[in-house]
């Protein structure tokens, strides 16, 4: 099947609102466009990589934004969502796109995995007031969403599925990207009594994970990176550091990106929706 006729395919059988479905094709029509104009070396747009996405945002989007600075990623895009946040917005939506055609494209075994963008998002929230929870039924669908999230996704998937959980549980993103390994125990029923940070890094009060959160605390153990010496936080990158504090964002973005339901809802599902949405149908306010 060739791009576009994926396209044609994945957008007509789509549950994606007509509106969306127009952006959608706007945006993946100029990637193949610019795929197709590539020389030397030509770009096949079932084997590319971030770098690829990268250079077509910064030349055919971006640049008027940049000026002389280099397009690096997440330094870059820091720039852009705090100079010209519609812009940042609409980069997001671009690569939302992709993300959603490459995950047809793998659904169809037309590539073997879909390319990790997630470095190439913003993190800039569309929604401009207080994140409104997801309802039952959206709610239900991130956790479809955050149990399908596998190694075609992210290597470390173990690692992001338990910071959904830890959202889920109400801890607010910052909280949750600096939880203490030390100020954790374990109790009977695969919960956990933990102590949650402070503003200063230090033990604030007692909270009571979970068991669903618990048993994803057990899952990513195993898989933990080896931490680099003195670093006690629970969610470590591949470098055995403390994860940046955009990326609850990031990645909460990106798993919502993989449902229809969530991809295309207004609000935006960001980091701060999932903590306020609770795991159960009457859910606690962040703590």
């Amino acid at each position: 099947m060739n791009p576009y006729a994926l396209l044609d395919t994945w957008l007509e059988t789509s549950a994606l609102r007509p509106s969306t479905r127009a952006e959608y094709r706007r945006e993946v029509t100029s990637w193949l466009t610019w795929c197709a104009a590539q020389r030397n070396p030509s770009v096949d747009p079932y084997s590319i990589r971030p770098e690829h996405v990268a250079r077509w945002c910064d030349e055919e989007y971006l640049r008027p934004y940049l000026g002389e600075l280099p397009f690096d990623g997440p330094p870059a895009l820091a720039v852009i969502a705090a100079e010209h946040p519609e812009a940042a917005r609409s980069h997001d939506r671009r690569i939302t796109a992709l993300v959603m055609y490459y995950t047809a494209a793998r659904d169809r075994h037309l590539v073997l995995t879909p390319p990790h963008l997630h470095d190439l998002r913003s993190g800039l929230s569309r929604a401009t007031h207080t994140p409104s929870r997801l309802d039952p039924r959206e709610r239900a669908a991130f956790l479809g969403a955050v149990g399908a999230w596998g190694p075609a996704d992210s290597q470390h998937h173990h690692r992001d599925q338990l910071l959904a959980y830890l959202l889920l549980d109400g801890l607010r993103p910052a909280q949750a990207v600096r939880l203490d390994i030390r100020l954790m125990t374990q109790q009977p029923d695969f919960s956990y009594d933990i102590q949650l940070p402070d503003a200063a890094d230090g033990p604030g009060r007692n909270l009571t994970l979970d068991p669903l959160t618990g048993a994803a605390v057990h899952a990513y153990l195993p898989h933990r990176p080896t931490p680099k010496d003195g670093e006690h936080t629970l969610l470590l990158s591949r470098t055995g550091r403390p994860l940046y504090s955009r990326f609850p964002n990031e990645l909460i973005r990106a798993i919502a990106d993989t449902h229809p339901l969530l991809a295309q809802r207004h609000p935006a599902v960001t980091a701060d929706t999932i903590a306020h949405t609770g795991l159960w149908d009457t859910p606690q306010e962040p703590q």
